[in-house]
């Protein structure tokens, strides 16, 4: 067994645990970054297989090209002075009872295909939800994620923003609570209920009664602007792990992969370190867990803070995956969407098992992504398959193969009404369960994460009972999706820096 030292151990590469473990080293401090897999990123890292460049994670991406902007994870890149190489595009297609819809980010793009769906009546009643949106959005923008305190109490940025807030003192109280009720107000309209929902699900894997008000309040001020557009990082969302990676690296910071955290070291109610899965320990001033909450528990010892970890085991959880990865032969065929969203019934619930389905084929912007005259796909149902129906099956065995080839049927399905003989072009065909999300995430029961209602308060923040050790990530506030995630990483970063490096970061980036 071997013994070192270091300032600050971030476990886990994740969106969050990177942006964490960044600032912290642009910041001065001496990090290390464990990481179990054999690729950081987690549900963001993308890995190579005959040619062609996968993706794993996050699909939709927006607020990077531009600045200013209300992205945290603009933001943080900026900070570390690290720029992606972006292709902006303005439009994606959505596969619902209504038809295939090309749905144009910007207000004019999306307002088009209302009038023709439901007429001037509805086009007039989703501008009028959409200007009641802007004071909202407005106060989200006034106070910046990057701008709170690691605590959950607020009141300290709201009084050093004073008088940039004082504006939106009316808006202010919205951004607390679910977005439903906001919705409720302003939207009857069957079609543009439906439309909000399928939203906030892709965005936090809930409904708009459970999805935070100001999260989507920033994302429709992002994709409803006149000159909205949407992003894609050439070299898909590795690209976005790269940027990060070298943000730490160029600042001293350290990646250390295939390195599993075993257990938490306590001096009494303090953490200083870690054991890993080879016996070898690591000592440091402060560790930050960007694991779930589910994860961090398995972490501690046992008696450790009992009443936090039962809060934390207790947490409810969001449906799991089913994955879709394909390298195909695009030879002779029309020209294909970069994402499209596949809804099969607007009455049934949208988070209802095999009722929503997202594809992107990143390669028809990027081509570099697959062999020449190929695409590469990437398919999933987003937290909607039942852990029930996988928790006792063995990877492998032919109970699951049979299993899996019935539920991932759903992406053929699709798929096969615009390409007939997909199949017979495939070079590679891969299909993930919850178990292959859980296999290669770490992630409880394959989840995307904590179930938790912004109708019933916020997210858990980044602070915990046991001395030094902060948490990131999606089971932190602000919740799930990638500026969230990015947010939460900075907030566990201010924690150990400080207020003053906090307002530096602030003030380098006019925010």
């Amino acid at each position: 067994m071997t013994q070192e030292r270091t300032e600050v151990i971030v476990i886990g590469s994740g969106i969050g645990g990177l942006c964490c473990a960044a600032l912290l080293a642009r910041a001065g401090h001496e990090v290390l970054v464990l990481e179990d897999h054999a690729t950081p990123g987690g549900a963001a890292h993308g890995f190579n297989r005959a040619g062609y460049h996968f993706e794993s994670g996050p699909s939709l991406w927006s607020g990077l090209s531009c600045w200013p902007s209300t992205n945290p994870l603009a933001q943080i890149l900026r900070a570390l002075d690290q720029p992606l190489d972006l292709i902006t595009y303005r439009d994606w297609d959505v596969l619902c009872p209504e038809g295939d819809l090309r749905i144009g980010v910007g207000s004019s793009g999306f307002e088009q295909v209302v009038k023709s769906l439901r007429g001037a009546a509805v086009q007039a009643e989703w501008r009028n939800f959409a200007k009641a949106l802007q004071p909202v959005a407005a106060a989200a923008e006034a106070l910046p994620l990057l701008a709170l305190p690691p605590g959950a109490d607020a009141m300290g940025a709201l009084l050093r923003r004073g008088g940039r807030l004082l504006p939106h003192l009316p808006a202010l109280r919205h951004l607390n609570g679910a977005f439903g009720p906001l919705v409720d107000r302003h939207l009857q309209d069957p079609f543009l209920r439906h439309w909000v929902d399928l939203l906030c699900f892709l965005i936090s894997g809930m409904p708009m009664g459970q999805t935070n008000a100001a999260a989507m309040a920033s994302l429709f001020a992002q994709w409803f602007e006149p000159q909205a557009c949407l992003d894609y990082p050439k070299g898909g969302s590795a690209a976005v792990v790269h940027a990060l990676v070298q943000g730490l690296v160029r600042h001293g910071g350290t990646l250390r992969c295939h390195t599993r955290v075993r257990q938490l070291c306590l001096d009494g109610d303090r953490v200083c370190g870690v054991q890993l899965s080879n016996g070898d320990r690591i000592g440091a001033d402060a560790v930050v867990s960007n694991v779930d909450a589910w994860g961090t528990v398995q972490m501690l010892p046992d008696g450790a803070a009992r009443r936090w970890c039962k809060q934390l085991e207790m947490t409810p959880a969001c449906g799991s995956f089913l994955h879709l990865h394909l390298g195909f032969d695009a030879s002779g065929l029309d020209p294909l969407p970069l994402h499209q969203v596949w809804v099969g019934d607007w009455n049934r619930p949208i988070d209802a098992e095999q009722n929503t389905a997202v594809f992107s084929i990143p390669s028809v912007l990027d081509p570099a992504m697959a062999p020449d005259g190929h695409h590469v796909l990437h398919a999933y149902t987003p937290a909607s398959e039942p852990w029930h129906r996988w928790a006792e099956l063995e990877r492998g065995s032919a109970a699951y193969r049979a299993l899996k080839q019935e539920r991932c049927q759903l992406f053929w399905s699709v798929l096969e009404q615009r390409i007939p003989d997909l199949r017979d072009r495939c070079h590679v065909v891969m299909e993930g369960t919850p178990l292959t999300h859980r296999h290669y995430l770490n992630v409880h029961q394959g989840s995307y994460g904590p179930a938790l209602s912004a109708a019933k308060g916020l997210f858990p923040g980044v602070n915990t009972p046991l001395k030094q050790l902060w948490r990131c990530g999606a089971s932190t506030f602000p919740g799930i999706g990638i500026p969230p995630v990015a947010a939460s990483g900075a907030m566990a970063a201010h924690a150990i820096a400080g207020p003053r490096v906090q307002q530096q970061l602030l003030d380098t980036l006019g925010l």
